[in-house]
């Protein structure tokens, strides 16, 4: 098996069978980071660290751990040609992270650009990409287009104006919907919180001075995305507290924040969970699906976080973070009447919610592995054990989680591989018929996320 070559991650014949089926679905990508205005100007990427470096902390992590300078990584000193070499010449250290595999098949794929990323092949790749990223058909709207994606969902805040979306729905229709992000409304300990407050109200006319007002903003805001084909809410959450709290008391708290009096870690905790369901009873009325992402610990470095700010690859998981006792109070009071993703980032959790999700039937479901866990291995795992102890035809479809819109196609293609590959030794153990993992493989691929989000 040469790289990258037509077995790529597939065991066999039957696995191979099974992905020539799927791999020229149709994306449905429900969740990235899309930049939305790049998108809706239709821009071409000036070169190709912008197109593969500028935005991606898998990228910035793996050369800092290859011993690149951060000049060459997020520094301003340094042009972006420089970063690429830079990036080039240590290449060979990143083999066998998921990032090597990506950006060698973002440059095969979309680029037809065959060479291997190294210090020898840097110039002759550079320039290859600057004459082929300048075509009309490098262009961005036209980029979606070849890749195939039916939907996609960016990620987007209670305060944005959706102009963008706006924008795209005149050249592409539904293809691009936003998703309803509002964490820095729940995040009461952060320190900007009571300064949110204040643009959240001015970009929906209504000052917020009780919590009443912010929850009839946040519906308003809410109405607003539904306007524009939106179908999900997101909710990043280190853990996911969603006990039950009387609406007075979660009051009394929003109004010591607004006076600026300290909350002990249980008033933080009481508004956050409040908040949390009070998301979930806005999508449970429209028959949005609510998704979860639990269990990022943010900007674990203090030095990177101090020189260059959030997202910047200082964040990890916790495998002592508890994830049923804070949901499952959430999970009882929607329970069937709440389409729910639960989506983990240590694959210590996929046996915890795996089971959840299998006893909580049809509306509860599983999300495809996600940051940490969305290589090959950790895709293969969770695929091998969800489908052990749930049902494979009830996960939620895989999501590219990307802020690089070249990298659509490659991780929707390390999915379909990785998942033909798990069905098709599944076929040659004789666990199911090859009739049944072909109909799987499609549903999982295209079907089952279209239908979950109502596209």
């Amino acid at each position: 098996m040469a790289f990258l070559d037509d077995h790529y991650l597939l065991c066999g014949a039957t696995s191979e069978d099974i992905y020539g089926q799927i791999r020229d679905l149709p994306i449905i990508d429900a969740h990235n980071h899309c930049d939305v205005k790049a998108l809706s100007e239709n821009r071409h990427f000036t070169d190709l660290w912008e197109a593969e470096g500028a935005t991606d902390h898998y990228v910035w992590e793996c050369m800092r751990k290859a011993g690149v300078a951060e000049e060459f990584i997020t520094g301003s000193s340094r042009s972006n040609r420089e970063k690429w070499f830079a990036m080039a010449e240590a290449f060979d250290r990143l083999a066998g992270n998921p990032t090597y595999e990506w950006i060698h098949l973002d440059l095969k794929r979309r680029l037809g650009i065959d060479e291997l990323i190294c210090k020898e092949n840097a110039a002759v790749i550079w320039e290859k990409s600057m004459e082929i990223l300048q075509k009309p058909e490098m262009a961005q709207q036209s980029m979606i287009r070849q890749m195939k994606v039916e939907v996609m969902c960016s990620t987007d805040d209670p305060l944005d104006t959706l102009e963008h979306h706006k924008a795209l729905q005149t050249t592409m229709g539904s293809t691009v919907r936003p998703t309803f992000r509002p964490d820095r409304a729940m995040n009461i300990f952060k320190p900007d919180w009571k300064d949110y407050m204040e643009r959240l109200g001015s970009r929906w006319n209504t000052p917020i001075r009780r919590l009443e007002d912010l929850l009839a903003v946040l519906r308003k805001a809410h109405d607003f995305f539904a306007q524009f084909g939106c179908r999900a809410s997101d909710h990043g959450l280190n853990v996911p507290y969603a006990h039950q709290v009387a609406p007075a008391a979660a009051a009394a708290i929003f109004s010591r924040a607004m006076a600026g009096q300290a909350l002990s870690e249980q008033e933080t905790r009481d508004y956050m969970a409040f908040m949390l369901n009070e998301f979930a009873e806005l999508d449970a009325e429209k028959g949005w699906v609510f998704q979860m992402h639990i269990g990022a610990v943010r900007d674990v470095r203090a030095s990177l976080y101090e020189q260059i700010g959030a997202d910047a690859g200082g964040d990890l998981s916790d495998h002592l973070t508890d994830y049923l006792s804070p949901l499952l109070p959430l999970l009882n009071r929607f329970d069937g009447r709440l389409k729910t993703v639960l989506y983990n980032m240590n694959p210590i959790h996929n046996a915890t919610l795996a089971q959840l999700t299998r006893a909580f039937g049809y509306t509860v479901s599983l999300g495809l592995a996600w940051w940490m866990n969305d290589s090959y291995q950790g895709m293969k795992t969770q695929l091998e054990y969800a489908g052990s102890v749930d049902l494979l035809s009830n996960m939620a479809g895989m999501v590219s989680d990307s802020r690089k819109i070249l990298s659509y196609g490659s991780r929707h293609e390390m999915f379909r591989r990785t998942l033909s590959n798990v069905l098709g030794g599944m076929v040659d153990r004789g666990q199911m018929p090859k009739s049944v993992a072909d109909r799987l493989a499609a549903w999982l691929a295209y079907g089952r996320p279209k239908q979950l989000f109502g596209f």
